[in-house]
């Protein structure tokens, strides 16, 4: 995912012409793998990996319903509706959808998932514009950074919680790649111990603009803040929008009955924003160097 995030922030300081095209060719690159299926299954206690193999999303199931926890892009929704079925799970079950942060390859699919199911979409306070408005923050007007706008029901700020059932998550505001951008903490059974599983929203610098004109006030400190926040978390399972971020389909690879979960891995947050921040400070003074130049 670090990979990805450079190769977006180095987009993000073409000119607005040259990005056009570039980001477009960019996106057809990555859409192979980010629309690639991925044979869904059983995470850890409670949670299920229904996503693609290049975005994560997953299912939660509680006593009383399912929360679905961010899309891949639109034209995956029946991929994710069809493994959340493989799973012996029932897509209309699903009470409400939690997003991680308002950019269209975790938001395809609201739309239609929330219209077919009736469930409640709940995000973080400053990414509902956002949703609603169908955008790119800072970019508003660039079709290839759209999608279906979609109604929130319900914003979240920091330590507010979700409770379906028997299971509850607490929101974490980690803003920086999204204005809103929600980490959501919560506690799984793994045999008879206790885990504690953080959804990182993100932490790349991706498409934003840090200086200058960037892509929404305060965003420098913003990150400074969640990358703090997020590293100073005791943290036994890290997931993430990407697979890339825990190195998913590794740990996959190695789940075998009656050996130790591969996805715990306590302190895993740590190691993986440190590098988050290595990579923030490159791309901050890439960025700065390139405008002190165009001045």
């Amino acid at each position: 995912m670090r990979t990805l995030g450079a190769a977006l922030c180095a987009l993000a300081l073409l000119t607005s012409g040259a990005q056009a095209q570039t980001l477009k060719d960019f996106m057809a690159t990555v859409m192979k793998k980010w629309t690639a299926p991925f044979e869904p299954y059983p995470l850890i206690g409670n949670i299920y990996y229904v996503g693609t193999d290049g975005i994560a999303v997953y299912i939660i199931k509680t006593s009383q319903g399912l929360i679905l926890m961010d899309t891949a892009m639109q034209q995956s929704t029946g991929m994710i509706k069809d493994n959340i079925t493989k799973l012996g799970l029932k897509v209309g079950d699903i009470k409400y959808i939690l997003n991680s942060h308002a950019h269209l390859d975790h938001t395809g699919g609201f739309a239609e998932i929330k219209q077919e199911t009736g469930a409640q979409l709940i995000a973080g306070e400053r990414d509902k514009p956002l949703l609603e408005g169908g955008y790119y923050p800072g970019d508003e007007k660039n079709a290839d950074l759209a999608f279906t706008p979609v109604k929130v029901d319900r914003v979240v700020k920091e330590g507010d919680k979700v409770t379906l059932g028997d299971t509850t998550l607490i929101a974490h505001a980690t803003p920086g790649h999204s204005p809103g951008c929600t980490s959501w903490e919560m506690t799984v059974k793994d045999g008879n111990q206790e885990r504690s599983v953080l959804f990182f929203c993100s932490g790349t610098v991706a498409l934003n603009r840090l200086v200058g004109h960037p892509t929404y006030p305060g965003i420098v400190d913003d990150y400074r803040s969640t990358f703090a926040r997020v590293k100073a978390m005791k943290v036994d399972v890290l997931l993430g929008p990407h697979p890339e971020v825990y190195d998913m389909q590794a740990k996959r690879a190695q789940m075998k009955d009656g050996a130790p979960n591969p996805f715990v891995k306590p302190g895993e947050n740590v190691t993986y924003v440190t590098g988050l921040e290595q990579d923030f400070d490159k791309q901050l003074a890439k960025q700065t160097a390139a405008l002190q130049k165009s001045n």
